[in-house]
């Protein structure tokens, strides 16, 4: 189903359209969300609220443009997302208050997070000898002779096994985008 097709079949009123939008959007509707209420909520939070923003889309479908699908549902989870802080009697910080001003500047700023946030975890669960090496090479920017001095190993094995975090790391975001 194409979206023009699923917009069109969620205006009038089929349940399958919903959850075609539902599959397609909750990542980036709970990357949103998740931007905004950082971690002083828990996942089941963000999730009702992900599940908020939904009935939205179900309710006001007939407001929503086809070009404008996802910056909409993006505006609706920010504006659950805070309405659900207040709720809770948190607010934002001010210098957050000031990212939101352009939705399309939020957007790539949410979608850079998510990535960051998958390559750390990425990272994080290599074996202990790959991450450091790993680390060392491609955040600390330190020569494969110099790591390899360092950790007493040859040369021919930081390369093999920076080329072995390289292939995991493609692996795991690969899953994940």
């Amino acid at each position: 189903m194409t979206e023009a097709t699923a917009l069109l079949r969620l205006q009038h009123g089929k349940e399958d359209a919903l959850a075609w939008f539902i599959d397609k959007y909750t990542p980036y509707v709970c990357t949103v969300i998740r931007y905004i209420i950082g971690s002083s909520m828990t996942e089941e939070d963000v999730e009702e609220t992900a599940s908020d923003v939904f009935l939205v889309l179900w309710e006001q479908a007939e407001q929503v443009c086809l070009s404008t699908v996802r910056p909409w549902l993006g505006g609706v989870a920010r504006n659950k997302a805070r309405q659900k802080l207040r709720q809770r009697g948190l607010t934002l910080p001010l210098e957050e208050d000031l990212l939101l001003c352009d939705g399309t500047d939020l957007e790539q700023a949410v979608e850079q997070d998510e990535r960051d946030r998958l390559v750390r975890a990425a990272v994080c669960a290599m074996e202990p000898t790959d991450r450091e090496i790993f680390l060392r090479c491609y955040y600390h920017g330190q020569p494969v002779t110099v790591i390899a001095a360092e950790l007493g190993i040859p040369v021919s094995t930081v390369k093999s096994r920076l080329r072995r975090g390289r292939e995991k790391l493609r692996a795991a975001l690969e899953n994940k985008l």
